[in-house]
């Protein structure tokens, strides 16, 4: 059938889509009960190139149809299949994913064993059933051959861990990535093949599973391959854990960040970002889109955003500081920092805490660098004072006294303050825009260095040290304000942090 469609279905319409489909939802194939109303929608979107035809038109229950927001409905039907399959565990590969495939009968078989036969400049590779042949090329370094391919899927499998070798697939499968690349690739090519190996008559896949997994949801029954027939285990394994570590680009939507957001904020980051508008994707954009979606105000929609931003750097791989705060409101003597301390007066100095406006699929986005960058001064703290902090040490105790006076609420809020224009000086950041969110950029291991020996300066300084009792533990209870005027009169200045004598 081809008539277009533009306006709403008449009932000699719905009635002929139900006979094609059957009164079933097409999300998931479930029957709609009778006294419910059926309801209908585009299978592949319009706004995607689908056309407003009767055949690209499904039923729907009505809960799927609210439940799919602005999904299409293929789509959707496919976001639901996957969270099917990311339901079975928490660890999985391609390799669960192809199980996953044959046992619902998508492929007939996976990991077919093959046979390699090398003739001159060409390489056969022979399977029960069928030979294909390839060129030969030769890496100019290792002098490894290797043959690019586009194979079928029942040759594939994932380089995991098995009990008869070393397995080089060194990550677990991520829903959110699955998903957004299997939306890609329905409009956009495959840039990269991936990448394999043979290993003992079989094919498998060590880096690319992402991208062969959203192929497979998308339907494809062949991947394209880049397959390493001679190598050396150990140095290929080395090669392939530092291009997914050291030399990841973690630009475009892999982001740490950008996965953090989708991981905190859901469905509603994914849907922003997908968004077909032209527009470039920001921050500044996405809590926009948050405020329309769920009737927020500005103030809201900002506090959720300063939330997820503490989290993600208190929750960072490495940040030795968070063993030292508190999961509640209030501090201990195992835990003498809260979250609430460290917002008032770290975060609140150092972290760029409004949503920013750089395109987050550009390098000008560096929120990953500012976490890292914050991260690795949290950890000076710890480092070179916070980690003689004794739970059962008593004032009494001249280096508990001392760091009981460097990390009380107040004084943290005081020299944070005072902190930050002495690193701002020190790296050369003048400018007022830079001031305001100085840690969002990249810095040298000079710099590091430089602001290293800042913190030092302010962990070294003399009144920390003074006896109990002293004057500064009356100054350390007053306002933030007070307490800072008395930190400079008393030396604590930006040009002593910067090195020059008290």
């Amino acid at each position: 059938m081809t008539r277009l469609l533009k306006r709403q279905l008449n009932e000699t319409e719905k009635e002929t889509i139900v006979r094609q489909h059957g009164r079933a939802c097409f999300a998931t194939g479930h029957t709609i009960p009778e006294p419910e109303d059926v309801q209908f929608d585009h299978i592949k979107a319009y706004a995607l190139g689908g056309v407003s035809e009767l055949n690209n038109i499904a039923p729907m229950c009505s809960t799927h149809n609210r439940a799919k927001g602005t999904l299409p409905l293929y789509d959707f039907r496919m976001k639901l299949q996957m969270e099917e399959f990311f339901g079975k565990g928490d660890r999985l590969t391609l390799q669960d994913l192809l199980y996953f495939f044959k046992a619902r009968g998508d492929i007939s078989e996976y990991a077919i064993p093959v046979s390699v036969v090398e003739e001159g400049d060409q390489f056969s590779i022979v399977s029960p059933n069928e030979t294909w042949h390839f060129g030969v090329s030769r890496c100019p370094v290792t002098d490894w051959r290797y043959f690019y391919a586009t194979l079928p899927v029942e040759l594939i499998n994932s380089d995991d861990e098995q009990e008869s070798s070393i397995g080089l697939q060194p990550r677990y499968l991520i829903f959110d990535k699955v998903f957004g690349l299997f939306r890609h690739f329905q409009q956009h090519p495959v840039l990269q093949p991936s990448l394999g190996r043979i290993v003992k008559g079989r094919i498998r896949l060590f880096d690319g599973q992402h991208k062969a997994a959203a192929l497979l949801w998308n339907g494809r029954k062949e991947l394209e391959c880049k397959i390493y027939v001679d190598h050396d285990v150990r140095l290929l394994n080395q090669t392939n854990i530092s291009a997914h570590e050291k030399f990841a680009q973690t630009r475009f939507f892999s982001s740490i960040m950008v996965l953090k957001l989708g991981s905190q904020f859901k469905g509603d980051f994914e849907t922003y970002r997908d968004l077909e508008d032209g527009q470039p994707k920001t921050e500044a954009g996405f809590m926009e889109y948050l405020r329309a979606k769920d009737n927020l105000t500005r103030g809201e929609a900002n506090k959720r955003f300063r939330s997820y931003l503490h989290n993600a750097i208190l929750e960072s791989e490495g940040n030795k500081l968070a063993h030292y705060v508190s999961s509640g409101n209030r501090r201990t003597r195992e835990k003498p920092l809260t979250i609430d301390m460290i917002s008032r007066s770290v975060f609140s100095c150092f972290l760029n805490q409004t949503p920013t406006s750089d395109n987050i699929a550009t390098d000008s986005y560096k929120r990953d660098v500012e976490i890292q960058n914050i991260v690795k001064m949290l950890n000076m703290f710890v480092d070179l004072a916070l980690h003689e902090w004794n739970p059962k040490g008593s004032r009494d105790d001249a280096i508990q006294r001392k760091l009981e006076r460097i990390f009380g609420s107040k004084p943290m809020m005081a020299w944070a303050e005072i902190l930050r224009d002495a690193i701002c000086a020190q790296v050369r950041l003048y400018d007022t825009d830079e001031k305001i969110r100085p840690f969002y950029r990249n810095f040298s291991d000079d710099d590091m260095d430089l602001i290293r020996e800042v913190v030092n300066r302010l962990l070294e300084w003399k009144r920390w040290d003074s006896p109990a009792n002293d004057e500064i533990d009356r100054f350390l209870a007053d306002n933030k304000s007070a307490l800072k005027e008395w930190f400079r009169s008393n030396g604590l200045t930006t040009g002593y942090l910067m090195g020059a004598p008290e």
